[in-house]
């Protein structure tokens, strides 16, 4: 005799669902690119960040790409190992980042929340928070005037458009 298969029917019950599966949330990965930010400021490594919260480097990675969400505990752990205030980790967050948040993609405000287009911002950039970190090397005021005056001359000689 064929065995015979049972289907079980699931009805959603409890909250909306804040977001898509497994796409991690803007917030998320803001968060996750300040961790970042910082810790190339620092000069620490994944795996020393890793070692100083416990972790290993591959959860420090997630953190950073905003895979896994960053808990409140773990954040107060990162804010004294990275050596910055809590909200140093929602600094120069876009409104249309921060409207992103699970309580608005419910459908908890009055307005519904719009597309984000992710344009990369260059201060999450490795190679600009490296370039931060050696003009800060310089020891000689006058050497790190010219050098920020001469990448200035560069920027405004390919663009066009007069640097602040």
């Amino acid at each position: 005799m064929p065995r015979q298969s049972k289907t079980k029917v699931v009805h959603q019950t409890g909250p909306i669902p804040a977001g898509r599966p497994g796409v991690p949330n803007p917030i998320d990965i803001h968060v996750g690119g300040r961790i970042r930010m910082r810790r190339i400021m620092l000069g620490m490594s994944q795996q020393k960040l890793g070692e100083a919260l416990g972790l290993t480097f591959q959860q420090v990675q997630k953190y950073e790409r905003g895979t896994n969400r960053v808990g409140a505990s773990r954040l107060w752990d990162l804010s004294n190992v990275l050596d910055v205030p809590i909200m140093f980790f929602y600094e120069d967050m876009d409104q249309d980042i921060a409207d992103n948040s699970p309580r608005l993609r419910a459908g908890l405000s009055e307005t519904p929340p719009p597309e984000v287009d992710f344009e990369p911002d260059p201060m999450a950039k490795r190679e600009t928070l490296e370039l931060a970190r050696a003009y800060y090397k310089i020891k000689d005021p006058m050497t790190r005037k010219r050098v920020f005056d001469l990448v200035k001359s560069i920027a405004k000689a390919e663009s066009g458009v007069e640097i602040d």
